[in-house]
C-alpha cells in the first residue's frame, strides 16, 4: 500500500502532550498501526510522554532538534533514527531555526 503524505490533510494540535507551541502532522492509521509526518517549527515540541502498550520509531528528513528520552539528551537530525520502546518516556524539542520534519511510526504491539 502506497500512503502519500503530502495528500493527507495537515492537523495542527497545540501544546502536544503538554509541550510547547504546536505540532502539525499527516496521519494514516489502520486499527493497529498509526504512521505520521510530523513538524515542529522552531521553539515547538511535543512534551514528555511515556507509551505504554507501543512504541515509537522517529526517522528525521528536515532540520535538528534534541529529543528527551528516560532523563537523558540526543541530539537528532536530519538522517537520524530514534527509537522510544515500551514502557520509556521521551519528548522531541525543535531548538533549531527551520522546521523539524520528521516520519513517526508506533506499532501495535
Amino acid at each position: 500500500m502506497k500512503i502519500v503524505f503530502d495528500d493527507i490533510k495537515e492537523s495542527v494540535a497545540d501544546n502536544f502532550k503538554g509541550g510547547e507551541k504546536s505540532f502539525a502532522s499527516r496521519a494514516f492509521s489502520d486499527e493497529k498501526n498509526k504512521m505520521m509526518k510530523g513538524r515542529l517549527v522552531p521553539g515547538a515540541s511535543i512534551g514528555l510522554h511515556r507509551h505504554e502498550g507501543n512504541c515509537e520509531m522517529i526517522y528525521v528528513l528536515e532540520g535538528c532538534g534534541k529529543m528527551i528520552y528516560d532523563g537523558g539528551v540526543e541530539r537528532l537530525s536530519a538522517g537520524d533514527f530514534h527509537y522510544c520502546p515500551e514502557g520509556h518516556e521521551h519528548s522531541f524539542i525543535n531548538d533549531g531555526d527551520c522546521d523539524l520534519v520528521f516520519i513517526a511510526v508506533v506499532p501495535a504491539q
